[in-house]
């Protein structure tokens, strides 16, 4: 095997922020395969660590939250199959949260990929039992080893991908082929790979089929057959960049490169095609590789992860690949030049839209949007600029604001930001979008920054988030999207939990609130989009 297929993981000597007392995470699980006492760890409290000066100056003055601790600070051994860990009241909290949700799905939704919690039926998108392979990384940071137990046996004996079926490739991969890759780096099970491998083959055609370096966006897994999406011709932006992770996982484990070089071929090609200081149209055409310049400039939905996707594979990659690297300082520039924007009533920062064909720039900002800030401090945290993280902090601070200053503490799916001083408040929220769909942008870059930082506030605003998902989207066999978070008397339950749910918001609650807060470490692991870690390698 090549080197730059090893397994190693990339350990790097100078890190901007200061080490905890335990080096050594709980995922350092492929390599040694000898001895489970080898596996047994004991986690550390850190002292409570000094907040970040740039934070404190943002939030003191405004509205710093005084979020009581409800619950008493206990901890209580969990074992593993090969080892033990220690969790929290809070994280236990969260814990029973995904056993309610699963045993709703597990009873009511089984094989199928979602389940609608309310009227206790099974929802399918792509056919693919979701819910199961999206949480199967979940329920082994959990330690629910019963309930994974389960779940690989329906893996085993349930997940049929020879079907007619067509799918989208981009949900296809960050959900199942990430969920099957990350359970094969946490177990050494190779049932896991050996499936990652067997969609791999049958994703591959999007990308041999097409006649630019830009895969079509959907794939028949049993004919082979591509074609663009039903709705027009051009594949989303951020569908065809948030790919690479994943197949360059796939080749590194299997020492096949076919998957890797596929997509990475996406990215070099988008990295010649020409920008707005970095930014990027959220349409790009897969016959003709060019982007679709009438269309809109956003890092909400269809742009959001191509972004992501930048700092992501320059850190998979070792660092070596400077090329992703530059294109993501470029993009950075570019937010902060065309993007950001502050209300003139309290001086909240956000980053707002340009619209497609004139670039008139929209003070609107999707839930998704708030993934930014982790993205962000993950950068500052492998060595990019500090300016980053102060970006990182105040559009954190919004995305909370966007949470507190709804009566469900809830946010909802787009705000609107008033940019004239007369009076009226800084946001404002339109009846079509003050849905919910429990989604976990938010709490993703909540733990970013609580590992970063190390600042417990961040814990607090995840758990007063909590109690609000429990207060307003639990319902007896699991948890609904509402459709109305301005109203605690009319949510509007909507009936549907989505498989992130499992993959991503209780995933990332669990880990912000644990007591070690590199418990998944980011020096170790890069996250791929839907909440799924993979190894970083040395090349």
């Amino acid at each position: 095997m090549q080197e730059r297929y090893s397994n190693k993981i990339l350990k790097y000597e100078e890190l901007p922020v200061p080490p905890t007392p335990r080096e050594v995470g709980m995922f350092d699980r492929w390599e040694p395969k000898g001895d489970p006492k080898a596996l047994k760890f004991e986690s550390n409290v850190i002292e409570e660590p000094v907040a970040n000066d740039n934070f404190k100056k943002l939030v003191d003055p405004i509205d710093r939250p005084k979020v009581e601790q409800i619950l008493p600070p206990e901890v209580e051994e969990v074992r593993l199959q090969n080892f033990s860990i220690f969790v929290n009241n809070r994280q236990k909290a969260v814990i029973d949260a995904f056993k309610h949700a699963w045993s709703g799905y597990r009873e009511f939704a089984w094989g199928f990929d979602h389940l609608k919690p309310i009227s206790m039926k099974p929802h399918d998108w792509f056919k693919l039992g979701l819910t199961i392979v999206d949480s199967l990384d979940t329920m082994y940071i959990m330690g629910l080893q019963e309930e994974l137990a389960e779940a690989r046996e329906w893996i085993a004996n349930g997940l049929n991908l020879n079907k007619y079926n067509d799918v989208n490739l981009f949900e296809v991969t960050i959900r199942v082929l990430g969920g099957l890759l990350s359970a094969y780096h946490l177990t050494n099970d190779e049932l896991y790979l050996e499936k990652a491998k067997d969609l791999g083959v049958r994703l591959l055609p999007c990308f041999t089929r097409s006649p630019s370096p830009i895969p079509y966006s959907d794939v028949n897994l049993a004919s082979h057959t591509v074609h663009s999406p039903r709705w027009g011709p051009d594949s989303s932006t951020s569908e065809v960049t948030t790919l690479q992770l994943e197949f360059r996982d796939l080749s590194r484990a299997s020492d096949d490169p076919k998957f890797e070089n596929a997509a990475a071929k996406v990215s070099l090609h988008v990295h010649g095609l020409p920008k707005t200081d970095g930014l990027v149209p959220i349409f790009i055409n897969p016959r003709t590789g060019q982007f679709q310049s009438y269309t809109d400039i956003k890092l909400g939905a269809r742009g959001d992860s191509y972004y992501e996707y930048l700092v992501k594979q320059w850190i998979q990659t070792g660092k070596t690949l400077d090329y992703l690297k530059n294109d993501y300082l470029e993009a950075i520039a570019g937010v902060q030049k065309h993007l950001v924007r502050r209300t003139p009533n309290n001086n909240l920062l956000f980053i707002g839209e340009l619209k497609g064909g004139t670039r008139d720039f929209v003070p609107k900002m999707d839930h998704l949007v708030c993934y930014l800030s982790g993205t962000l401090a993950l950068g500052y945290a492998h060595g990019l600029p500090k300016e980053h993280l102060e970006l990182a902090e105040q559009l954190l601070y919004t995305c909370y604001k966007t949470y507190a200053e709804r009566p469900t503490f809830l946010a909802p799916e787009i705000t609107f930001f008033n940019l004239q001083n007369d009076g009226r408040g800084d946001m404002y929220v339109k009846s079509n979008d003050a849905h919910n769909l429990l989604r976990p942008e938010f709490i993703e870059s909540l733990w970013y920054m609580y590992q970063v930082t190390g600042n417990k506030t961040y814990q607090d605003w995840g758990w007063r988030i909590f109690e609000s998902f429990e207060k307003y989207t639990k319902v007896d066999h699991g948890y609904t999207s509402i459709g109305n978070v301005n109203n605690p008397a009319d949510t509007k339950p909507r009936d549907m939990m989505e498989s992130f749910f499992l993959s991503e918001t209780l995933k990332y609650l669990f880990l912000l609130f644990s007591d070690d807060r590199r418990l998944l470490d980011i020096q170790k692991y890069v996250v791929n989009s839907e909440g799924h870690p993979l190894p970083i390698y040395t090349s």
